[in-house]
């Protein structure tokens, strides 16, 4: 169970006192959104984080106890590498978790980044044209306030619009390509959680919560933002 929790800034901020009650109650708030999805819909359209974070909890999902014939999945963004490249998103993802369970091959929606970021952000909008709204959303958030592959003063920010999948240039960690979904494409979701570990993340939580332009105050969710915090 979570330590604490606040409400701030339409926000529902989750403290942790370890690590495990961190992972336990991230498994749980998935499944949750799964069978809740599932009953509703006969679906549950979720969409994948990337980094180091999400690891160990999507292995934990190789044993859950669920209709994953109903499981749609998506990537919030991709690095620019071959497609089996291990420093991938997808690769993480299958190796932890999706090579693991019986999710049917066609309902995993991985980003083509291995075209490069304008094809690869084309391609990828594309696919999404007919989805309405997300169930959940998982994200995470750099030591440098980034979140999915958007950074603070990148491209992104100054467009007036955007379409569902951005091309990332110029990223300030390697690799510089990538491709991200928009803010506008991440908040069309009923659920969004914010998963973030370690120390190194305090400044950027601060700087979010003070409201100083971090790139994750611009997801919403129908249902409010969940942040789960593990920042020993």
């Amino acid at each position: 169970m979570s330590t604490q929790v606040e409400h701030h800034r339409d926000h529902r901020w989750h403290r942790f006192s370890c690590r495990a009650n961190f992972e336990r109650s991230a498994h749980d708030f998935i499944l949750d959104a799964a069978m809740r999805s599932i009953d509703d819909t006969g679906r549950f359209r979720l969409v994948l984080s990337g980094g180091r974070t999400p690891r160990r909890l999507y292995a934990s999902l190789r044993l859950a106890q669920t209709d994953w014939s109903a499981w749609v999945l998506y990537f919030s963004d991709e690095r620019c590498l071959p497609e089996n490249d291990p420093h991938r998103n997808s690769r993480m993802a299958a190796e932890a978790w999706l090579d693991h369970v019986p999710i049917p091959a066609g309902q995993i929606h991985v980003i083509p980044a291995e075209l490069g970021p304008e094809r690869g952000a084309d391609h990828y909008s594309r696919q999404l044209a007919g989805v309405d709204t997300f169930d959940l959303v998982l994200l995470g958030l750099g030591e440098d306030g980034h979140t999915a592959s958007l950074f603070p003063d990148g491209d992104w920010e100054s467009a007036a619009s955007w379409p569902d999948a951005i091309p990332v240039q110029d990223a300030p960690k390697p690799p510089p390509e990538r491709v991200s979904l928009s803010p506008a494409r991440l908040s069309r979701t009923r659920q969004c959680l914010f998963l973030i570990t370690g120390s190194d993340k305090r400044e950027a939580v601060d700087r979010w919560r003070a409201g100083t332009g971090s790139p994750a105050s611009r997801i919403r969710a129908n249902a409010g933002v969940d942040v789960f915090l593990d920042l020993e």
